[in-house]
């Protein structure tokens, strides 16, 4: 069960990305393209991460095409079921904290 492990924005945003296949570089646009910039992964950072939801089981590699130099990964069951137990922990997040809050205008904290 995967209910009290709070995941990294970058590794949270990265199992995002995996959710259909993609490459290295791949996952990097995605990445900063999802976050709107705020996440930006350096090549040792992701491919650290990479290993790391490889050796947890969340992602695996692709078969690779024997022309291609490119490794793709995609997300896994387990890795489907982190990235959807973290999209509840932040949703509660966000509920107790517009609860709490009153529900402020979102332009004011800007």
């Amino acid at each position: 069960m995967h209910d009290s492990i709070a995941l990294t924005e970058a590794v949270y945003y990265i199992l995002l990305s995996l959710y259909t296949p993609q490459h290295g570089y791949g996952i990097m646009q995605r990445t900063e393209a999802l976050s709107n910039g705020r996440v930006r992964l350096a090549a040792g950072t992701l491919y650290g991460a990479l290993s790391s939801l490889t050796e947890k089981g969340w992602i695996q590699l692709l078969p690779a095409d024997s022309e291609s130099r490119k490794k793709e990964y995609i997300l896994t069951v387990s890795g489907l079921e982190a990235l959807k137990n973290e999209v509840k922990r932040l949703r509660e997040l966000a509920e107790n904290g517009e609860r709490i809050l009153g529900g402020f205008n979102y332009k004011e904290v800007k």
